[in-house]
């Protein structure tokens, strides 16, 4: 600086993003020939020698000529005419230009705005807003602010004076040590070395401004460095250190001061020598004083022969390794963006830059493809010379083969402290990097049989899985049939047909594609007519080559020569297709749309199910053989299939449970008989309900002139039992009815047991002698009260240990006011409530079933408790209603749902729900 040299400014030449920007942007305002937009252009000094293929490039990506059916930011901004030679902007494409507009990369940086006015007052790193909170406090610029809300495109503050808070922190790029200056700095280096430390301070006082201090610190730091190694890098000298590191892998640093535009280059290159000649992942780390390299599982490392390149070979080292790099990537998303291809969705409001990641990653998957798409040319061409010196190490290299500059190679016991430098570095580099695979175990994952996967997995659970509805609505929207997705204009309908593929006029017609449109692409050589299957169908100018190729299609005169090319593998492109817009399909589907034999169609199938760009299997129900389907088809149809099944049992609006239930239970019904009442228990079997209103409230209401003999009837004929579940006082209880036959299966174990004397002389006298009456009861436990008795032997009953055969018990608990009128004429010494024959459950129901078949019997219909003891309701197998105990009123369990209309009193009874003023408490 003290000696005016500055370093030199280079302009980019020829930036291929810029100009696809421009062009967009004036087209989009004027139509213009394509020789005049050319002469304009040429007349900047960057496009001054624009080479006429390199501008048609641009043209050819921006009119559409490189498919968008795989990324959908490939659409067409501007329409080229290649017969009149004009180009005019596409609908939309001002909006483009003016909402996306500027060179700088958008990094995903937050707005941090005043909460009171939206007042701006800078900005935040993506990922410091994301490791920060609402309440703390930072520090932007010479104050502090407090985050009040985080929105997604803003950090909203309030002042926070005088408080502590976080220092703000930005990841970005910083530009590299120019080697101009690197070799200054080289030359500084050794100087310094080569004078007297005397000598040395005073040039660092005098020239460099350099206090007593610094200068004793700089002079230190040479000396240490000279004494681990043996030497310092200088433009003279260039230092190899190999050392091992805390867990015994080797560490290779090239120490050298030239800066990061010669070292990023020459670390790819290293990189690919070591995976040639070691066969080991090298990761390198650049900065501007070197490199540092990681060799994991090597038993010794490389020699200086296999790290000194030659210059002829770099460059094709540097080819091979490039496109895979995180910098080629990353410029890769940069330059799409400025050539409007990654735009923003809306105007104003940040992209996060994971998104940016994922949706440059997409792309530059779909541009691989094509090796003369200019945004990867452009992004070639900016990192060679934009960020690479390429001069500068080739002399570097060749000044090394040269002995201009010499190769110092030392081993240490530990890292030097230019070494411990880079090491920093290559530590925060890859601290956070996870455990990503290793390329080569991701490219033999990949290579994994498909099929043998599958079959292993099998295949039935799809079939199962998507729903026919789903797969017949994404198979409309797929084909463009849906009249919300018809063109709008001759350009979407151009955009349909490049997207679809041939169509017939009827079929254009059905997706809205009128006949005018078609002849007015026609005449502008958008669109063709050919013969397919012995019919004429209509296809975008672009597929010609490839249908020419394929297909054997007769192509009109006059198309341009740039559509005439087939491409790589013209079947396979059009099978690509067919899969990205259909859903699963067998072989015979497109081979008879194409006329085609089908051994060549099942052949192209099965190679692009080895590369994972079709999936083989079994998809459809009603579909026999092997299938087809596109990845993201499968994966739309899974989703939209899920979502079908979820929106099955997904809760209702209360007033639809309030509809479904009372036609659910027959209420109101004028069926009668035994039959009815036979199907109202099946129904209700196993709901615990309070035998004062199970007859009056309940079945009487589902039951047409439901007469109390009937349920006596099926009792006694043993096709119904009863089972007490709990006592509500000492004049009611809970019971539940099961059908016989499914008893063993639903019927509980007993609970809570009594166990008294009395108790188990009345259990043992069942056990003995079977169905006894109370009489024999009484004897059998000894005789005395006979009140004692009878509430021991109900004890038993509510416990769920005693049934009867008659429900007359039941009928007669409880005050006069509720017993019936006429009544069967019992003995004057018989109590009402011991009327009929007693028995233990367990002698009419078995030892009951396995649990899994109590389960399966369950989902096949009707009420249970569950675990948690919430009562459920079951549909076809799937709990619709679940009922959660809240309270005990008298020993009763009180199910609550939450605000549930209730239709009537019968149907909260029988479901046991309280209610107050028609609403479910």
């Amino acid at each position: 600086m003290l000696e005016g040299r500055i370093e030199s400014t280079a302009v980019p030449r020829k930036p291929l993003d810029v100009l696809a920007q421009q062009v967009v942007a004036m087209c989009a305002m004027d139509d213009w020939s394509v020789e005049d937009l050319g002469r304009v252009v040429r007349r900047a000094y960057p496009y001054s020698d624009l080479g006429p293929r390199a501008f048609e490039s641009v043209l050819d990506m921006l009119s559409g000529r490189y498919p968008s059916d795989d990324f959908a930011e490939l659409r067409p901004r501007i329409v080229w005419d290649r017969v009149a030679g004009k180009l005019r902007g596409r609908a939309g494409a001002q909006r483009l230009a003016v909402t996306n507009p500027g060179t700088i990369p958008d990094r995903g940086l937050y707005t941090v705005n005043l909460v009171e006015n939206g007042r701006r007052v800078g900005e935040l790193d993506e990922e410091m807003v994301y490791e920060t909170r609402v309440g703390e406090n930072f520090v932007l610029g010479a104050s502090t602010w407090r985050i009040m809300e985080i929105t997604p495109s803003q950090v909203l503050v309030a002042p926070a004076p005088g408080e502590p808070g976080k220092i703000a922190f930005w990841k970005a790029d910083s530009p590299s040590r120019p080697v101009e200056l690197g070799a200054a700095l080289g030359k500084m280096v050794r100087e310094l070395r080569a004078s007297e430390p005397e000598a040395a301070a005073k040039r660092l006082r005098e020239r460099a401004g350099f206090d007593d201090l610094a200068i004793k610190n700089l002079l230190a730091y040479l000396e240490d460095q000279a004494a681990a190694t043996g030497a310092v890098p200088d433009d003279r000298t260039v230092v190899v250190e190999r050392f091992r590191d805390e867990v015994g892998d080797w560490r290779v640093c090239i120490h050298t001061p030239f800066g990061g535009r010669v070292h990023a280059p020459l670390a790819l290159a290293l990189e690919a020598r070591l995976q040639e000649k070691l066969g080991v992942d090298a990761r390198a780390l650049w900065t501007d004083d070197g490199i540092a390299m990681h060799l994991p599982e090597v038993e010794s490392p490389p020699s200086l022969d296999e790290l000194m390149l030659d210059p002829e070979e770099v460059e094709a080292l540097i080819s091979a390794q490039l496109p895979a790099s995180a910098l080629f990537a990353a410029r890769f998303r940069e330059n799409a963006a400025r050539s409007l291809l990654l735009p923003r969705r809306r105007p104003g409001l940040r992209t996060p830059l994971w998104q940016q990641r994922m949706r440059s990653a997409a792309l530059l998957q779909v541009a691989g493809r094509y090796p003369d798409f200019p945004i990867l040319a452009e992004t070639w061409r900016e990192v060679m010379t934009d960020h690479f010196d390429m001069p500068a190490l080739l002399g570097l290299l060749r000044a090394i083969r040269s002995r201009e500059i010499r190769v110092v190679a030392v081993d240490t016991e530990r890292a030097s402290p230019f070494a411990s430098s880079l090491l920093f570095s290559y530590v925060a580099e890859f601290m956070y990097a996870g455990d990503a695979p290793l390329a080569e175990r991701r490219a033999q994952a990949l290579t994994l049989d498909r099929e043998l996967l599958a079959e292993l997995l099998g295949s039935e659970d799809l079939r199962e899985l998507l729903d026919p509805e789903a797969i017949a609505a994404v198979e409309l929207e797929l084909q463009g049939l849906l009249p919300e997705r018809f063109p709008r204009d001759p350009d979407e309908a151009h955009d349909l047909l490049v997207r679809i593929g041939d169509l017939t006029s009827e079929e254009a017609l059905a997706r809205g594609i009128s006949e005018d449109w078609l002849r007015g692409l026609e005449r502008e050589r958008r669109a063709v007519a050919v013969r397919l299957g012995g019919e004429s169908r209509w296809i975008a100018a672009e597929d010609a080559g490839r249908y020419r190729e394929a297909l054997g299609a007769s192509l009109p005169v006059g198309l341009p020569e740039i559509f005439l090319s087939p491409g790589p593998d013209p079947l396979d492109s059009l099978l690509r297709r067919w899969a990205r817009t259909h859903v699963p399909f067998v072989t015979a589907d497109p081979a008879s749309r194409w006329g085609v034999p089908p051994p060549a169609v099942e052949a192209a199938l099965n190679r692009l199910a080895a590369h994972g760009e079709v999936l083989a299997g079994e998809f459809r129900r009603a579909t026999e053989g092997r299938e087809y389907c596109h990845p993201e088809v499968l994966k739309v149809l899974r989703r939209r299939s899920l979502a079908a099944l979820r929106h099955e049992v997904e809760s209702v609006a209360p007033e639809a449970l309030a509809r479904f239930l009372p036609a659910w239970h027959g209420v109101g019904a004028k069926a009668t008989g035994v039959d009815r009442l036979l199907e109202v228990v099946f129904q209700l079997q196993g709901a615990s309900l309070p035998a004062s209103v199970i007859e009056r409230d309940v079945i009487a209401a589902r039951v047409g002139g439901y007469s109390p003999r009937l349920l006596d009837e099926l009792i006694s004929m043993g096709e119904v039992v009863w089972v007490g579940r709990g006592s509500l006082g000492a004049t009611d209880g809970k019971v539940a009815l099961y059908l016989r036959g499914d008893a063993p299966r639903l019927v509980p174990e007993p609970t809570e047991a009594p166990d008294d004397e009395v108790h188990r002389r009345l259990r043992e006298h069942l056990k003995s002698r079977g169905a006894s009456f109370f009489r024999d009861l009484y004897n059998a436990a000894g005789g005395g009260d006979e009140d004692v008795i009878l509430d021991a032997l109900w004890d038993l009953v509510w416990s769920g240990e005693v049934t009867n055969d008659t429900f007359a018990p039941l009928r007669l608990l409880g005050p006069l006011a509720r017993r019936p009128t006429r009544g069967p004429r019992l003995p004057r010494l018989t109590q009402p409530r011991a009327a009929g024959r007693w028995s233990l459950v367990a002698d009419l129901v078995g030892s009951g079933a396995a649990p899994t078949e109590q389960r399966m019997r369950v989902a096949a219909g009707g009420t249970a408790l569950d675990g948690s003891h919430n009562k459920q309701l079951y549909i076809d197998g799937r709990i619709r209603y679940t009922a959660v105990p809240v309270q005990e009123q008298n020993g009763a369990s009180v199910f609550a749902a939450s605000g549930v209309y209730v239709a009537d009193s019968t149907l909260a009874s029988n479901i046991g729900i309280s209610v107050q003023n028609g609403i479910a408490a």
